[in-house]
């Protein structure tokens, strides 16, 4: 064990604490406090009323009027964002209001790829040692649900997608702890057992057991989400109650026939604040991904205005926004809303805690964390004020499901939105086709929604 040797460095003593305990007592605001924080949730004691009533939640333009999903006890958010975009359109071409893509679908082949994308990486690292940082972080990241927008339009391009009815959700799809665990538990068996084969040379036995840990993954994801269908009976009654009976299509028919959208025309904006990332440079992470062989997930580097200013206009022009941001700080879940000036901790507890966007990067307090779809956006005079958004929690919090969010809070924690790019300026179009900037697996930007 290595010991600190910093010689300025002095332990606790009984003293110390005696003295502090003493001036904690000797305050009789503390003392009012400490019984309220003991009997009241520290938010309801940390919470600006004033802002948090005053914050409208109408909004000059809105695209929804349609129903939240519900991603449960899942870490779905990313796909749940990416279909509820692709959605909007299949609704306009259906006739129906309220319509849904299977999740469940989207996540078995994310899952069986992203197991097979884990197999590779750990075989490409096979002659570092187990506590290799790289190797670490892979051995610790896994098979979670998290993913980013890239990783969405991998999935689709190579599977496309089915009406919910096709592959309805399963107790697993919705409350995916116990499955993950077993998938985990079953590749970090696997990851030993490759490592060894690779470190013998035996590469026929490599190639038989990478085979044979892909099928138990493959029977694993089957008996909790379903067979996923390589085609299926399309029938419906839309909105105008007129039935239509399309036939068999596969799913990648189905994706061609009901969404508006080209996936290939988007791109994924993020706002990385720290400086040796420049505004206007590509950005991508290594063995972030998930179907081998598929595009890499890449980030268009630019500044949060900017990305705003491309939502705006993408909402004003009637297109959904899927977004990434780091969603607990600042949410009064209940009511919806978040506001980066909600709750008064600092004075709640008389400490400073106020960190910048990029600082709190660099320390490990932000990062992408949840997916979700802009579709809405109050502005007056040119200027925005605040957002509507569509979650993925079911209806009983915020708006039946939708939530508000202050432009301020955009700012601060709001990390990436997908916009199409005929949206770009022509130097940023052209700062695509650079060869993008490598963050290693562990860089802040690698986070998954």
């Amino acid at each position: 064990m290595t010991a600190i040797t910093d010689t300025t460095a002095t332990s606790l003593t009984a003293g110390q604490l005696a003295d502090l305990h003493k001036a904690f007592a000797a305050d009789p605001v503390l003392k009012r406090m400490q019984n309220a924080i003991a009997r009241v949730s520290v938010d309801e004691l940390a919470v600006d009323h004033q802002l948090a009533t005053a914050l409208s939640t109408t909004v000059s333009n809105r695209i929804d009027d349609w129903k939240v999903t519900n991603q449960k006890k899942s870490g779905r958010c990313w796909l749940f964002a990416a279909l509820n975009l692709l959605r909007a359109g299949a609704k306009a071409e259906l006739d129906i209001k309220e319509f849904e893509f299977s999740q469940n679908y989207a996540m078995y082949f994310d899952k069986l790829e992203r197991a097979n994308y884990f197999l590779a990486s750990i075989l490409e690292t096979a002659d570092r040692p187990e506590d290799d940082r790289l190797v670490s972080y892979l051995l610790q990241n896994v098979l979670s649900d998290g993913g980013q927008w890239d990783m969405a339009v991998n999935i689709f391009a190579k599977y496309g997608a089915v009406p919910k009815a096709a592959m309805p959700e399963t107790e697993s799809s919705s409350n995916t702890n116990r499955m993950n665990a077993v998938l985990c538990l079953l590749l970090r068996r696997g990851a030993k057992e490759l490592r060894a084969l690779r470190h013998a040379g035996d590469t026929a036995g490599e190639e038989r057991a990478r085979a044979r840990i892909i099928t138990e993954v493959h029977r694993i994801l089957t008996l909790h989400l379903g067979t996923p269908p390589t085609s299926f009976e399309w029938e419906y009654t839309d909105d105008k109650k007129v039935f239509h009976r399309e036939g068999d299509l596969t799913p990648q028919e189905f994706l061609a026939r009901y969404t508006t959208i080209n996936l290939q025309d988007y791109v994924c904006l993020v706002d990385d604040p720290r400086a040796e990332h420049p505004k206007g440079s590509t950005l991508t992470v290594e063995h972030l991904g998930n179907v081998l062989g598929a595009a890499p997930v890449l980030y268009l580097n630019v500044d949060i205005a900017v990305a705003k200013a491309m939502a705006r206009d993408a909402i004003l022009d009637g297109q959904p926004v899927w977004f990434g941001c780091d969603v607990g700080p600042q949410m009064a879940r209940k009511d919806g809303i978040w506001d980066a000036r909600l709750y008064d901790y600092a004075g709640l507890y008389g400490a400073e805690l106020a960190l910048d966007k990029e600082s709190r990067v660099r320390f490990g307090a932000s990062a992408m964390t949840h997916a979700m779809l802009l579709t809405g956006v109050d502005v007056l005079e040119g200027r925005t004020r605040r957002w509507r958004v569509e979650n993925s929690w079911g209806d009983e919090s915020g708006d039946q499901g939708f939530y508000t969010m202050a432009d301020n809070w955009f700012d601060e924690y709001v990390f990436e939105v997908v916009v199409n790019k005929n949206r770009l300026s022509p130097e940023l179009r052209q700062a695509l086709d650079a060869e993008p900037v490598v963050l290693p697996a562990w860089d802040p930007m690698g986070a998954l929604a």
